[in-house]
C-alpha cells in the first residue's frame, strides 16, 4: 500500500508538469494565430493601396513592364544581403518555382491588367479570384476539402466575379473592348498567387528566407529579358511617378506585405488568409471614387458586396488548425 502510494505521489509532479506544457503550448498557438491575422490585416490594407498605385501607374506612360522591374529592382536591392546570408537556405529550385508564380507571373499578370481595365475591378477579380484558385491548389497540394461554410463563401465570391465579367462583356465598345483582356489578366493573377501561397505553406519557407530568394531571383531571371527586349516608358517618365512606384511597389508591396503574408499563410493557412483578402475590393472601390475619379455602377457595387461577405463569412467558417511555426521542417 505505501509503495503504491509512493508511485501515485511520484507520478504527480509529471502529470502537473505536462499539463503546464499543454497550456504553454496552447497559449503559443493562441498568439501565433492572433499574430497571423494581424499580418493579414495588414496585407489588406498594403493590398488596397497596391490597386489604387498601380492603376496610377497603369494610366501613366510607364509600362506594365516598367512597373515589374521597379518591384524586383528595388525589393532585390534591399534583400540582398539577406540571400547572401543563406543563399542555399531554400533549395534553388523551389525558388525558381516561387518566384515564377508569386513574382514574375504574378506581377506581370496584373500590372498588364491595370493598363486596361479600372481598380474595383482588379479588387474582385485578382483579391477576390484568389480564395478560388487558392482552394483548387490547395485540393490538390495539400489535401485541403471545404466545409459547407467555406462553399457558401466562394459561391458569393463567384457570384461578384460573375457580375464584373458580365459587365466587362456587355460594355460599350469604346469602354469595354480591352478591358475584358485586363479581366482575364487579373484572374490569371489570382491563379499565380494562389499557387505561390500553397507552396509558402506545403514547404514552410521561412518568410525573409523566402522573400529575400523571391526578390533575387526574380530580379535575375526578369531583369535581362527587361532591358533587352521588353517595351517600356521609363525614359519619358517623371521622376515623381518613378519614385512612387519603386517605393510602394519594391518595398511596401514587394517586402512589406510579402513577409507579412507568408507569416499569415504559416500561422493562419493559406485558405483564411486568401479569404480575408477578399476584403480588399470594397476598400479598393471606395478608395478609387475620390483618388482616381473611377465610377461604380451597379454590378461593380453588387460584384464588391458579394465578395466581401464571402470573405466574412469565409473566414468566420473556415475550419480551425494549429499553426505551423515559420521555418520548422
Amino acid at each position: 500500500m505505501r509503495r503504491s502510494s509512493r508511485v501515485r505521489h511520484g507520478s504527480a509532479p509529471l502529470e502537473n508538469a505536462q499539463q503546464s506544457s499543454s497550456v504553454s503550448d496552447h497559449a503559443a498557438t493562441r498568439r501565433l494565430t492572433w499574430l497571423g491575422y494581424v499580418a493579414i490585416g495588414a496585407v489588406v490594407v498594403i493590398w488596397s493601396g497596391f490597386n489604387i498605385i498601380s492603376r496610377i501607374g497603369g494610366r501613366s506612360v510607364l509600362t506594365g513592364f516598367d512597373i515589374a522591374a521597379l518591384r524586383f529592382g528595388v525589393s532585390a536591392l534591399i534583400l540582398f544581403p539577406v540571400f547572401v546570408r543563406r543563399p542555399a537556405a531554400v533549395p534553388w529550385w523551389r525558388l525558381v518555382t516561387v518566384a515564377s508564380f508569386g513574382g514574375i507571373g504574378y506581377s506581370l499578370f496584373v500590372y498588364s491588367g491595370f493598363t486596361l481595365a479600372p481598380a474595383a475591378h482588379a479588387g474582385v477579380l485578382v483579391n477576390g479570384g484568389i480564395p478560388f484558385a487558392t482552394a483548387l491548389v490547395a485540393w490538390a497540394l495539400l489535401g485541403f476539402r471545404p466545409n459547407r461554410g467555406v462553399l457558401i463563401a466562394f459561391s458569393l465570391t463567384g457570384l461578384g466575379i460573375g457580375l464584373i465579367g458580365f459587365e466587362s462583356m456587355t460594355a460599350p465598345a469604346e469602354q469595354g473592348s480591352r478591358q475584358w483582356l485586363g479581366d482575364l489578366l487579373f484572374l490569371c493573377g489570382a491563379l499565380c498567387w494562389g499557387m505561390f501561397g500553397c507552396l509558402l505553406r506545403k514547404w514552410h519557407l521561412r518568410p525573409l528566407d523566402a522573400m529575400a530568394g523571391l526578390a533575387t531571383v526574380s530580379a535575375l531571371l526578369y531583369l535581362p529579358v527587361y532591358a533587352m527586349w521588353l517595351p517600356s516608358g521609363l525614359a519619358a517618365a517623371p521622376a515623381q511617378q518613378i519614385l512612387l512606384q519603386a517605393v510602394y511597389q519594391g518595398i511596401v508591396v514587394a517586402i512589406c506585405g510579402g513577409l507579412c503574408f507568408t507569416f499569415a499563410t504559416q500561422t493562419i493557412g493559406p485558405i483564411k488568409a486568401a479569404l480575408v483578402l477578399a476584403l480588399v475590393p470594397g476598400i479598393t472601390a471606395v478608395a478609387a471614387v475620390p483618388l482616381l475619379g473611377e465610377s461604380i455602377n451597379a454590378a461593380t457595387l453588387s460584384g464588391l458586396i458579394c465578395v466581401t461577405l464571402g470573405a466574412v463569412f469565409g473566414a468566420i467558417a473556415s475550419a480551425p488548425h494549429a499553426p505551423v511555426r515559420p521555418g520548422n521542417r
